[in-house]
């Protein structure tokens, strides 16, 4: 036993707690007495490793496992990012994963720390030093200058005060004058709007009464006035006027006090036709444009093309009707080729926060992670198939489903392969979502989960609660045919893009389910799915086409 100084309180046995430590198990973490190592040893249910106290710090503490009580992790997985035991490593949550000894990955870390920490200690802590020496020199001068700017405005005020109380009392006379003309004009705006507000609300009524009525003469006499409503009165915009001082002179002073503009009063039309309350209060920080621009387009070499999804803003990763996604540049060169792991066609593809792409395939009931090219299952679903899959800004994953029993949708949101979230029924205990066929899914940037319900052609908003907000049904009188949502995206102002594939165009939804606007142009033919890139371009997987458009509309 390792020698006790005099002036040491003698360690005791943790079990016993009566004779002297001789011993210390690495595993259990506890300090035992010679009579205690065997009793400690007898027990088989976990492994135990028994040293001499005095080598208790020679060897690492490995931490116990949270999903296998009494082992501990002597391995580390290198797709879940996590250490783990030898159980983990034959289980599902791990199937076919990539593992290393831990104490290789706490050396590996520990390297990075030893960087890390010289930088701090020698680069990092020293400049801040620097830094703060400088402020504190900065502090004395700050100082100074200011205690002069105080006495330079107390010596002009002594200079103007003799003379200026007439002018400041003709000045502020000038200033009510204008405030009441302001007001005027800002009120007779207002009884403009009022009036116009009466006549919508009187409309309302008509069109109700109209509705509820089975006189024909009402009906055939009626006249829509909504075009007439849609567009706003020109707006009041007003200069206001500014004060503009001038350097003092005692025997000029009216003159070189300084003087005040004229105050204006225009009428300035507004840019764009008024959509929706929301959209008046929160007007988008880009404004759409009112005809799309195409800008290119990549030829791809499926037969059948489904999806599109922004890697970088000058590359793109597509899917189609074959076992291989690939990663095409904006010149519609291959620039990567990765084949599915089971040779099944994916089902959707998405990029992570990371960059790594990540497919369904649905054959299998999995969701597999490509990391240097390298095939990864991170999620086995049992008794449920996944549709669609999404990426998020904290690095989740979303994923769409339905289940083999029973017809029930859901979203769920994993962290890595741990379940997270689920999103299924709203307030009322009804489902969300409907059952079959795809559920295109993307979080929006004001982290809203949107999803283009196919089956239901709809598209169904919840915030990131899960708490549903709106659904999008469109408009059927400004369509062709029925509704056929198929793939979704969003933009940097929380915009919302739909495309309909029958009616060859990409409805725009403000973050509220508001429409904003259609793209009709392009030349789109069946768009399948969509992804926005950082500068805000649109691009488009055509389903037959093979194509994949880049087009601006912002």
């Amino acid at each position: 036993m390792e020698p006790l100084d005099k002036a040491q309180v003698l360690l005791k046995c943790d079990l016993c707690q009566s004779a002297a430590l001789q011993s210390h198990c690495e595993l259990c973490q506890i300090n035992l007495c010679k009579a205690c190592v065997g009793e400690h040893l007898s027990d088989s249910s976990q492994r135990h490793k028994v040293v001499p106290y005095k080598y208790r710090f020679f060897a690492p503490y490995y931490p116990k496992c949270p999903d296998h009580t009494n082992t501990h992790c002597e391995f580390y997985c290198e797709i879940c990012d996590v250490p783990v035991c030898s159980t983990c490593i034959s289980s599902d949550k791990h199937h076919s994963h990539k593992f290393t000894d831990v104490l290789k990955k706490v050396r590996s870390k520990k390297k990075e720390v030893e960087k890390d920490l010289e930088e701090l200690e020698k680069r990092i802590y020293p400049a801040y030093e620097e830094i703060t020496l400088d402020s504190n020199s900065e502090k004395v001068n700050f100082e100074n200058h200011y205690e002069n700017l105080t006495t330079a405005v107390a010596k002009q005020e002594k200079n103007l005060h003799r003379e200026i109380n007439f002018i400041v009392n003709k000045q502020k006379s000038e200033i009510d004058e204008m405030k009441n003309e302001h007001l005027v004009a800002l009120n007779e705006y207002e009884k403009e709007i009022k009036q116009i507000m009466s006549d919508v609300k009187q409309s309302i009524n008509d069109l109700k009464k109209i509705l509820y009525s089975n006189d024909v003469s009402l009906t055939s006499v009626y006249r829509s006035r909504n075009a007439e409503f849609r567009g706003l009165p020109p707006k009041v915009n007003v200069s206001l006027p500014r004060f503009s001082p001038h350097q003092i002179n005692t025997e000029q002073l009216h003159q070189m006090f300084g003087s005040l503009s004229a105050i204006t009063i225009t009428k300035e039309a507004h840019g764009n036709t008024i959509k929706t309350p929301e959209a008046v209060s929160c007007p988008p920080a880009k404004p759409l444009l009112n005809v799309a621009e195409f800008i290119t387009s990549i030829q791809t070499k499926y037969n059948f093309l489904y999806n599109v999804t922004c890697l970088r803003d000058e590359e793109i990763w597509t899917h189609g009707e074959e076992n291989i996604m690939k990663l095409y540049n904006l010149r519609g060169e291959v620039l990567k080729s990765i084949k599915t792991k089971s040779g099944n066609n994916p089902r959707d593809t998405a990029v992570t926060r990371s960059g790594d792409l990540v497919y369904i395939d649905i054959y299998t009931s999995t969701v597999n992670i490509v990391k240097n090219e390298q095939i990864h299952e991170i999620i086995r679903l049992q008794g449920w198939k996944p549709h669609n899959i999404c990426g998020t800004t904290m690095g989740d994953l979303l994923v769409t489903m339905d289940s083999y029993y029973g017809e029930h949708s859901r979203v769920v949101r994993y962290s890595g392969s741990t379940e997270k979230q689920t999103i299924q029924f709203d307030s009322e205990g009804k489902s969300l979502y409907s059952y079959g066929y795809t559920k295109d899914i993307i979080e929006n940037r004001n982290l809203d989960i949107c999803v283009a319900d196919y089956e239901a052609k709809a598209v169904v908003v919840v915030n990131q609660a899960g708490t549903f907000r709106f659904r999008y049904t469109g408009y059927s009188s400004s369509t062709a045919r029925p509704l056929d949502l198929i793939g979704i995206a969003t933009d940097s102002q929380s915009q919302i893009l739909i495309s309909d594939r029958k009616n060859n165009c990409i409805h725009i939804l403000d973050q509220h389910g508001q429409l904003l606007s259609y793209i009709r142009n392009c030349d789109l033919h069946l768009p399948w799915g969509l992804s926005v890139d950082t500068k805000d371009n649109l691009f488009v997987a055509e389903f037959h086409s093979h194509k994949v458009k880049k087009i601006k509309y912002m």
